[in-house]
């Protein structure tokens, strides 16, 4: 069935398959559970990460995991979440901050900082909302459901810290504020106003730190529920116990030295005070509902130490009702202690770099360790010790991507040598491959399902066993290769792999591991390997060396047919009826061949739309600029009707083959933490030194002793890296569209973003309102109103109205 369009620059008529192809939307992010900034747990078993500029929730109880829809404009460095769990507050790196609707995954409100923020909390009763931002604490009313003009309400700020503000903390009727700072204090906001004598009651300020204070906590009485301790960490390993004086001084004003005597009214003597008209001296008291904490005195009870003396502390939380207090270190080592009196009971290291966030879940079971650098997320019950959630993203960017035959599973490999394998439904990583001794840069999975191929520099393609989940075969030459390309026919029983040092194509028998025959002939490197879906023997390769060559592999003589471009072609694939031929070169076009005659069918010009942005080392603008305007990956859809395109760009591209033609472009990120994602770069940000993004910032962690761990710094020692100071630049490196074309996914450089389509109708009981009855969805069949006949469907299935179930099959639209 065909259907007309209206754009001008889409063939009137499309396939319906083809359209529906354009509905693409996003539905995950695999690869990276997690990259840095704190972690919340909502609901119990609800954990939320940020991933770049994403942000993930993982469901303890289910084993799923699912990435929001949403983007921050660059990588997101705090997160808050409200009590009830149905709100959630992103903070990004450009103190830009989002408003989150949970259950509907949408945005609902955006405001920025003018500083960055280094802690936001809601409060218990999810009115407020503390942001520390700068030396500041500001106090913001939390929005609602409904849109605002001013949905952010300023309702105080706190300025009186002397450095930046590190750590919050709520008591817990939501009346008292404790921040720790960089100037190593912690102090207590009220969030009444309270005088006492005429004079405004200063913050109490806990002193004795050595270090920047990273964790501040209220201890409360089980008794009363009111606040009656108070711990701050400091990042030098020290733990901190106050308690609360006795009640002789509890209106008692805290003297300093030097104070001038006051008569009975709070007068200075010998000062003339002038008061405003009709002021009545009536100043208000502290009482003991409201004011309890205000101009109390706190004893420092005890001052423990952690005896981590090389390590410094780098995350903590407490949970009240246990009263018990965990510690993250700067080499992966964390702790476990009871309260107040400092009792170890765990002490353990899951890793060798900084944990970078440890959170307890409401009940206090389940313990939540993060490592930026690795990408690891833990989940781990205490009284158990056992893993509760294990998973860990790849080190660095993710090379290749492989669909099993029953689009179920996904096999990524990336540079850190390792082989991934993720559940699509959860999203989960449940088994990890790491005998490759250097990067991975081919996957194959053979028919059968239970077997897939992966090919690394380090010269060897290792076959690895789905039911036993080990390698039980591995292919080598006899001087070592290194491997670029992948590919197996459809029986499994030929593995071929093209070279990138000697331009070579190995040809292995799939049983005996033995080298059959070895193709010699191409004079560059050999970065594309594609069997013919109908004729087994049909081998296509493509080269540096401006050529695609057809091989039979089975004949003795090894017959080839070679199709020349005039620029170096990067990639090859087959359409799925094996009719077709399509590779990409590097001059932007897309090459469509008839491999039976040997014939160029069409070509399409594509560099310009695969132009991304622009680099911050680039001396061109982006327009002008020739550099990454090329495809490095294809994939025929499973039909053959369009094909998808991707490169050193932030898009991804789809075709019609038919009629070559640009359907639709992917943007895969907003994130502008990653370079060539602006196609205009602000003048204001260069210098005589260069771009300002690409100076170093003295005011980092290096100078506290902690190197500052970000993906950024990732490849900064590696050579080549040194012009873009390691700064991530965006691109595709592979696609892969799934056996069932339901969905493809993309190795980024954020990670594996999965795209599908999704055309179910999703009932929310929320929009049923009074009207929406049996007898008004008979009126509205009636008079033919739209969807009506979706009603009538839901309230056949609940009421079992025999009249009514037959209504809806009848009354559905014809067109």
């Amino acid at each position: 069935m065909l259907k007309p369009l209206k754009n001008p620059k889409i063939p009137k008529f499309l396939p319906e398959k083809t359209l529906a192809a354009m509905n693409f939307r996003f539905q995950n992010l695999l690869g990276a559970p997690y990259r840095g900034g704190n972690t919340v747990i909502v609901n119990n078993t609800e954990l939320i990460s940020p991933v770049g500029n994403r942000v993930s929730v993982t469901n303890l109880r289910d084993s799923t995991t699912i990435t929001l829809p949403i983007q921050s404009s660059c990588n997101i460095s705090r997160i808050a979440a409200s009590p009830d769990g149905v709100f959630l507050l992103t903070v990004d790196d450009n103190h830009r901050c989002l408003f989150i609707n949970l259950r509907r995954r949408v945005v609902l409100h955006r405001i920025s900082f003018k500083t960055a923020v280094a802690a936001a909390a809601f409060s218990p009763d999810g009115g407020f909302i503390a942001v520390a931002t700068g030396k500041v604490v500001q106090i913001w009313r939390s929005p609602g459901f409904k849109k605002e003009f001013f949905p952010f309400e300023l309702v105080k700020t706190f300025a009186d810290c002397d450095d930046k503000v590190t750590a919050l903390e709520w008591s817990p009727d939501s009346g008292y504020v404790l921040a720790g700072s960089k100037d190593l204090t912690a102090r207590i906001f009220s969030m009444k106003k309270f005088k006492l004598g005429g004079v405004k009651v200063k913050p109490f300020m806990f002193l004795g730190h050595r270090d920047t204070v990273v964790g501040v906590f209220f201890g409360i009485d089980k008794n009363t529920s009111k606040v009656c301790r108070v711990y701050t960490v400091a990042r030098d390993g020290y733990v901190f116990v106050w308690g609360l004086c006795g009640d002789d001084g509890e209106n008692e004003e805290v003297v300093s030295p030097g104070t001038p005597e006051k008569d009975g009214e709070g007068n200075v003597e010998g000062v003339v005070v002038k008061k405003r008209k009709g002021y009545e001296g009536n100043d208000g008291e502290l009482d003991k509902e409201g004011g309890y904490l205000v101009n109390r005195k706190w004893e420092l009870l005890k001052k423990e130490s952690f005896g981590q003396a090389s390590m410094k502390v780098t995350a903590c939380d407490y949970h009240r009702g246990l009263d018990m207090l965990v510690v993250g270190f700067s080499k992966g080592v964390f702790a476990l202690y009871q309260m107040p009196d400092f009792v170890c009971i765990h002490r353990l290291s899951i890793s060798r770099e900084k944990i970078t966030t440890a959170v307890f879940n409401e009940l206090g079971n389940w313990l939540t360790f993060g490592c930026a650098k690795l990408g690891q997320l833990l989940v781990w019950e205490w009284r158990s010790e056992s893993y509760i959630l294990k998973q860990q993203g790849h080190y660095f960017d993710v090379n290749c991507v492989a669909y099993s035959p029953d689009s179920q599973l996904l096999a990524t490999g990336a540079d850190d040598n390792k082989v991934k394998v993720w559940n699509i439904s959860s999203g989960f990583c449940f088994v990890t491959f790491s005998e490759h001794e250097n990067a991975i840069t081919a996957l194959h999975f053979l028919a059968n399902k239970n077997t897939l191929l992966s090919a690394s520099l380090d010269g060897t393609v290792r076959a690895w066993d789905f039911f036993r989940y080990r390698n039980f075969k591995t292919y080598t030459t006899a001087e070592p290769r290194q491997f670029v390309s992948l590919t197996a026919t459809q029986s499994g029983e030929v593995i071929c792999a093209g070279t990138l040092d000697t331009f070579e194509i190995f040809v292995w028998d799939m049983r005996t591991g033995n080298v059959k025959d070895i193709l010699s002939g191409h004079e560059g490197p050999v970065h594309g390997l594609a069997f013919s879906p109908t004729d087994a023997s049909v081998l296509a390769s493509s080269s540096w060396d401006r050529t695609v060559r057809l091989w039979d592999v089975f004949e003795s003589k090894g017959g080839v047919e070679t199709l020349p471009h005039t620029h170096d072609v990067l990639t090859v694939v087959y359409r799925p009826d094996g009719k077709q031929l399509a590779c990409s070169t590097l001059e932007g076009h897309i090459h469509f061949w008839d491999p039976i005659d040997g014939l160029l069918m069409y070509t399409i010009e594509g560099h310009r739309d695969i132009s991304g942005g622009r680099l911050m080392t680039d001396r061109r603008t982006a327009a002008n600029s020739s550099s990454g305007k090329f495809f490095t990956t294809l994939c025929y859809s499973a039909d053959g009707s369009y094909i998808l395109a991707g490169g050193s760009s932030k898009y991804i591209c789809m075709y019609d083959v038919a009629d070559q033609v640009l359907l639709r472009k992917f943007q895969i990120t907003h994130n502008l933490s990653l370079d060539g994602v602006l196609d205009f770069l602000n003048s204001k940000n260069m210098t005589d030194a260069g771009p300002l993004d690409l100076i170093d910032n003295d005011d980092s962690d290096l100078e506290e002793g902690i190197d500052k761990q970000t993906r950024g710094k990732l490849g900064y020692d590696l050579p080549g890296s040194m012009p873009n100071r390691g700064r991530p630049v965006v691109r595709t490196k592979c696609l892969r569209i799934a056996p069932t074309g339901r969905s493809f996914s993309a190795a980024t450089t954020e990670g594996v973003l999965v795209y599908s389509i999704d055309d179910s109708f999703i009932f929310d009981p929320t929009d049923l309102d009074m009207d929406v009855t049996p007898e008004g969805v008979d009126a509205a069949l009636n008079e033919e109103q739209k969807n009506a006949h979706i009603w009538s469907s839901y309230f056949s299935g609940v009421r079992r109205s025999a009249k009514l179930m037959g209504t809806p099959f009848n009354k559905v639209p014809k067109n």
